[in-house]
């Protein structure tokens, strides 16, 4: 069982950044993709980001530019992937999940509220 433990949402003004951090349980070579997801109200929750365990990365087209997607395995037993959001609109505003696809199967955070707005 892997533990999705995620951190760095919060309210933030437009225009403004925020990083999301995620801390899987797990080896970085179980780990087949890393992904961040979000629901705003009343939506389907949409991709951000995500990358593959070659470090592909791919984004959704309303996030290209802005937000970046990044990971490491400072400790053999945790792998941590970030979002680094820039130039944040109120579009953005949802919830934010870590998903991780490790040992066959997908695992998902807690979820992490972004809130854009002045």
């Amino acid at each position: 069982q892997v533990q999705l433990v995620e951190s760095g949402g919060g309210l933030v003004q437009p225009g403004g950044s925020l990083r999301l951090s995620c801390a899987a349980s797990t080896s970085i070579f179980s780990i087949y993709a890393m992904g961040w997801y979000r629901q705003a109200p009343g939506e389907q929750r949409e991709l951000v980001a995500s990358i593959n365990s070659g470090g592909k990365t791919n984004y959704a087209d309303s996030v290209k530019g802005r937000f970046t997607i990044s990971r490491d395995n400072a400790e053999n037993t945790m792998t941590t992937v970030y979002l680094q959001m820039n130039s944040l609109r109120p579009e953005d505003t949802a919830v934010y999940y870590c998903q991780v696809d490790a040992w066959g199967n997908n695992y998902w955070g807690q979820g992490t509220q972004v809130t854009v707005s002045s």
